[in-house]
């Protein structure tokens, strides 16, 4: 993949960009401390589905104002976001609201941030309802009933899936490809 080094103002993330010349774009946010290549066998999936992946090498220090910035800096109009862990977090976050440049959103390991996790804490009681169609994935790090919670916050249609595995990322690859070509499909 192809690493690109993005900034605006005082700030600098890295990116790896890679897949067919498509409209269709998929924006990866990894969990914090994750590999940089951690979506590599993931964008390999997307790519025969004639996806465009952009793969964020770090969430430390990104912010929803940051992929914007990043959007922009690529050209990119609308993108499909994925995410797990702290980047589930930044995905739910980055999509809340206004409905336009993203088109789906799926997290893996968190609920939306104004859910109560299994804990009871609330990461962002201020997060607002997403309007796009959402899946979440369930896998050992997330309850069942965090993820249902979560639909609430969805204007748009809602699916649970759940996956038994720590990292989906790494270990059920190929099932996290197929439910982020579903919902990049309008069919």
């Amino acid at each position: 993949m192809k690493s690109r080094r993005i900034t605006v103002g005082d700030r600098a993330w890295t990116v790896r960009v890679d897949g067919p010349e498509s409209r269709h774009s998929v924006l990866l946010l990894p969990d914090a401390g994750d590999a940089v290549d951690v979506y590599d066998q993931v964008c390999a999936r997307l790519h025969t589905s004639d996806l465009r992946t952009i793969a964020v090498e770090s969430v430390a220090d990104l912010d929803p104002a940051g992929v914007h910035a990043i959007l922009d800096e690529l050209g990119v109009p609308w993108v499909n976001v994925a995410g797990r862990g702290a980047g589930a977090t930044l995905a739910w976050q980055v999509c809340a609201g206004g409905f336009g440049r993203f088109i789906s959103l799926v997290v893996a390991d968190r609920g939306h941030p104004a859910v109560p996790a299994a804990d009871g804490t609330v990461v962002d009681p201020n997060c607002r309802p997403v309007e796009v169609a959402a899946t979440v994935l369930v896998t050992k790090n997330l309850a069942r009933s965090v993820a249902d919670s979560s639909g609430r916050y969805v204007y748009g249609e809602f699916r649970v899936v759940e996956i038994d595995v720590d990292n989906v990322a790494t270990e059920a690859d190929h099932e996290l490809a197929t439910e982020i070509v579903l919902r990049t499909s309008l069919w």
